[in-house]
């Protein structure tokens, strides 16, 4: 197995780390909040335009499929020509998507910003992008803890926008909302410059062995049966997270409670987000990943269940989205790590993003079935339910993984 290169990226770097770390975990907060905030939408638009829950969960099920579907391109594309473009064109593609959402009179239209823009959006300047930066960029010692600290960063964009949200509707109503919320988007381009990775892609081409290609990185990855492990436990994260982002004020303002209980559950999700995932950064440097993600979806599957067999109250709500919270996105620095792992960094903008994909086509099931079912039963029970069941099949699908990088042959040297 070649030997991956260490000390190239930090050779190459032109700029501190403490810098690249700081403007990437800004670029996750700033892209990672409209996003999660999207729920708090779903009441008023829907009540504007007389359109059924299920029209919205469609929207957001596609910008879920999207952004999985975007995102092995768009990290193939940042991994050969540099992550700047990407990010900035992915900026922009957003904002227009939620300009185009703010003014939907159609369902045709809403589909179109929501879940085409938006999703072929985030696709190029979400936190998984950064993460690639993070592995390109950053010395390998700091990687494990940056990855946590990209992953936070977005949480604590989850923290931030729903109450922000839940003010700018009501002060200036949804549509404003979602502009001023594409504003801020823009603070991104700049921020962008200081994740330049062109120039360490050759750097790096030694942790992906002598001249391999994507296709070949391919193929190796999916005869790899760690990683397929990997990527189809990711499925049900994505199943979860997306479904309570998208119905949880539903699901709440359902059971009688005030609107501002669904907009503070979302936001303490966040903020314990952040803590999950910087505290399952740095465990991934002690303790074995697989059992990592094994006992996440456990827990989950744990916390779920408490939550639907409890009376709904405030209370209940907000300690759900705690505990939710501190298991909600810490599955991204152990997946990332083992990707880099088995893979080395070259291609890992790519492979992680594959993985990213499965998580998202469970992101698109979850919402989509969440509205469909909600409309046919008039309740999300078996939604709920079957999130318990995917949380438990995914803490046995991670046991199995080996945590070591993939075997390849050995450069002779001349």
């Amino acid at each position: 197995m070649s030997t991956p290169s260490h000390a190239a990226p930090s050779a190459s770097r032109a700029i501190a780390p403490e810098i690249i770390l700081i403007a990437g975990c800004l670029i996750a907060l700033v892209t990672f909040g409209p996003r999660a905030s999207a729920g708090l939408f779903q009441i008023p638009m829907t009540t504007s335009y007389g359109w059924g829950r299920d029209v919205f969960g469609l929207a957001i099920a596609i910008q879920n499929l999207l952004w999985g579907l975007g995102q092995p391109f768009a990290g193939a594309v940042a991994d050969r020509f540099g992550a700047v473009r990407v990010i900035c064109f992915g900026a922009l593609l957003y904002a227009a998507g939620l300009v185009v959402m703010a003014y939907a009179t159609t369902p045709g239209l809403l589909h179109l910003g929501a879940g085409v823009l938006i999703g072929f959006g985030l696709s190029g300047c979400s936190f998984n992008l950064v993460l690639g930066a993070f592995g390109k960029l950053l010395p390998e010692n700091w990687r494990p803890l940056a990855f946590g600290a990209g992953t936070a960063a977005g949480s604590f964009g989850q923290f931030l926008f729903p109450p922000i949200g839940n003010v700018l509707i009501e002060t200036l109503g949804w549509q404003q909302a979602l502009v001023a919320f594409a504003a801020s988007l823009l603070v991104v381009l700049p921020l962008s410059l200081t994740l330049a990775t062109r120039g360490t892609a050759a750097a790096a081409a030694g942790s992906a062995g002598p001249g391999q290609s994507i296709g070949q990185a391919l193929t190796e990855a999916f005869r790899h049966p760690s990683y397929v492990f990997l990527v189809l436990g990711f499925f049900t994260c994505g199943f979860q997270l997306a479904f309570i982002t998208a119905h949880m004020p539903a699901y709440l303002k359902d059971t009688g409670l005030p609107a501002w209980v669904g907009g503070w559950t979302l936001a303490v999700i966040g903020l314990a987000n952040a803590v999950g995932s910087l505290y399952a950064g740095w465990l991934s440097t002690r303790v074995s990943k697989r059992w990592i993600l094994s006992a996440i979806y456990l827990l989950r599957s744990v916390a779920i269940t408490a939550f639907i067999l409890l009376p709904a109250s405030p209370a209940t709500a907000i300690a759900f989205g705690i505990s939710i919270g501190l298991l909600w996105l810490s599955t991204v620095p152990p997946t990332s790590s083992l990707v880099m792992l088995m893979f080395g960094t070259r291609y890992m903008a790519m492979l992680y993003g594959f993985a990213f994909f499965s998580h998202q086509v469970g992101g698109f099931l979850g919402v989509w079935l969440g509205g469909v079912l909600y409309e046919r039963s008039g309740s999300y029970e078996i939604v709920w339910w079957l999130s318990v069941a995917l949380g438990i099949a995914s803490a046995i699908i991670n046991i199995p993984i080996k945590e070591r990088p993939v075997e390849r042959a050995v450069p002779q040297p001349a």
